[in-house]
């Protein structure tokens, strides 16, 4: 397909403008997809806030946005997967497929990965993308486009469960209810978790984790969330805590919360990168602490649970912008937190 897209661009700190760049030609083995919705994620609004996560560091100009949904409109011609019409949710990470972590199924881990809207790769902001075609699933007749550009961040609740050992007769708590803490309740739930506790200190969003399923929510910023989580469980603890918050007195919380043999799973990344955290009870208790990057091998399983009702991912979305509103979208989702659970970027 010839002809030009406008693109969303990040010029600097807080600043977005516009550019007309040569609409992809998809290789062999990719399609090229007309995006109908973008979700904005924490991770952008971290790099449009300060230029940088970690080590990553924004070099405008920057493209953000790396979860994308919408329709095949060209495949290449080693493509069979797909055609011309399909509905497809993006997997934004292209692995290199020969390094011990892709060889052993964990490509997540994968040190040479290509991920949308992680520097020095632009995301997708913008009217189209070209991807390989195994990285884009069909999205089945009864979920959206909507709903598939959202795969993404459910993907990393599924990840998240699944690295909790999370099982039906657990009770669960979530710290934090943001988007990642919203997806990581529901995946749980559609896990079989019959109990999950979502803790946060914003009521708009605990009134959205209520709304969404949740078993019954705290207000850290108003009790003493592990004596609330304890007279819960009849002083018990509970099995499992998803920390998405990515604070350090979350995850002390987290520490005290649990009973014995628990798992602790941190997914919230802290804004200094480092933590001060009590080891004794972690010992005393046999705690197992895991960790989470991103995802491997969820998306199927994620769109299935979408299809069957298991998980509302509609639900999740607060705020809708249009792409000439980008800067808008950015701005409003920076300085609203409080009220804002999800925005996504209709295309």
């Amino acid at each position: 397909m010839d002809g030009t897209m406008k693109v969303a661009v990040m010029n600097g700190i807080g600043k977005i403008g516009f550019e007309e760049r040569a609409i992809p030609k998809p290789k062999n083995n990719e399609v090229l997809v007309k995006l109908d919705y973008v979700g904005i994620c924490g991770s952008d609004l971290h790099y449009y806030e300060t230029g940088r996560i970690g080590d990553y560091i924004v070099k405008p100009p920057f493209v953000l946005g790396h979860e994308p949904g919408g329709v095949v409109i060209e495949a290449g011609p080693d493509v069979d997967n797909l055609k011309v019409g399909d509905r497809v949710a993006l997997e934004p990470g292209k692995t290199c497929g020969h390094c011990e972590f892709c060889k052993t199924g964990r490509y997540n881990l994968c040190p040479d990965v290509l991920f949308f809207a992680t520097p020095p790769v632009d995301g997708v902001f913008q009217e189209y993308a070209a991807h390989e075609a195994d990285l884009c699933f069909k999205l089945p007749d009864n979920v959206s486009t909507l709903e598939g550009a959202l795969i993404e961040p459910l993907a990393v609740g599924f990840h998240a469960a699944i690295q909790g050992g999370a099982r039906a007769g657990q009770t669960a708590v979530v710290m934090g209810s943001g988007c990642i803490g919203l997806v990581c309740m529901m995946a749980l739930k559609a896990m079989g978790v019959m109990k999950v506790f979502v803790v946060d200190i914003m009521d708009k969003r605990l009134e959205k984790a209520l709304e969404l399923g949740a078993t019954d929510v705290i207000n850290g910023g108003k009790t003493d969330a592990v004596k609330a989580v304890l007279g819960l469980t009849d002083g018990l603890g509970c099995d499992l805590v998803i920390e998405a918050a990515g604070t350090e007195i979350t995850t002390r919380q987290a520490i005290y919360m649990t009973k014995k043999g628990a798992n602790i799973v941190l997914v919230g990344y802290s804004k200094s990168g480092e933590m001060t955290l009590p080891m004794s009870p972690v010992l005393d208790k046999e705690l197992t602490i895991k960790s989470v990057f991103r995802y491997r091998h969820i998306y199927p399983m994620a769109i299935e649970a979408v299809a069957a009702g298991r998980v509302n991912l509609k639900g999740i979305v607060t705020n809708e912008f249009s792409l000439d509103d980008a800067q808008k979208a950015m701005d409003y989702s920076v300085n609203n937190k409080a009220e804002i659970v999800k925005s996504v970027i209709k295309i």
